[in-house]
């Protein structure tokens, strides 16, 4: 008789492994009383999310309404898997206050190492001129495990 695959929640620690091993996405986000949700490059850092994007919808939503989730999943099979959302607010680079240069400054550096020429002169996406970063203020993880 086959056993049942085992799952359970994941730690603030586990979660943020999962969100640091990866670098693609999913941003849920709401526009005029529907839920959104597109795939993202990414790097985690600090407690950060730092993105990049296109100007549009997302980007007019989020002008609205800050809140946003985030999603990252690992998947190996139908029981054996991991899964992270993190919950938190979105903040464009433009509107940074100066205090915060240091902390956008490792995040573009962050972003440069995962896609080379990142807002530079040889920019592979020079159409995505939106940088932006998730505050990490909520997180939760689940993992099933095959027996």
């Amino acid at each position: 008789m086959p056993e049942t695959p085992r799952i359970h929640e994941l730690g603030r620690s586990a979660c943020e492994a999962i969100l640091a091993r990866h670098s693609v996405g999913r941003l849920a986000f709401t526009a005029h009383n529907r839920v959104d949700i597109e795939p993202l490059h990414y790097v985690f850092l600090d407690g950060w999310i730092y993105g990049r994007t296109s100007p549009g919808r997302k980007i007019l939503a989020v002008a609205h309404q800050h809140h946003v989730a985030f999603e990252v999943d690992e998947v190996a099979g139908p029981f054996d898997w991991r899964s992270v959302v993190a919950h938190g607010g979105w903040y464009n680079m433009e509107s940074a206050p100066p205090a915060e240069a240091a902390s956008w400054e490792r995040g573009v550096a962050a972003l440069r190492k995962l896609i080379p020429g990142s807002l530079l002169e040889n920019d592979p996406v020079p159409f995505r001129t939106v940088v932006f970063r998730i505050h990490v203020a909520e997180i939760s993880g689940r993992e099933c495990l095959p027996t």
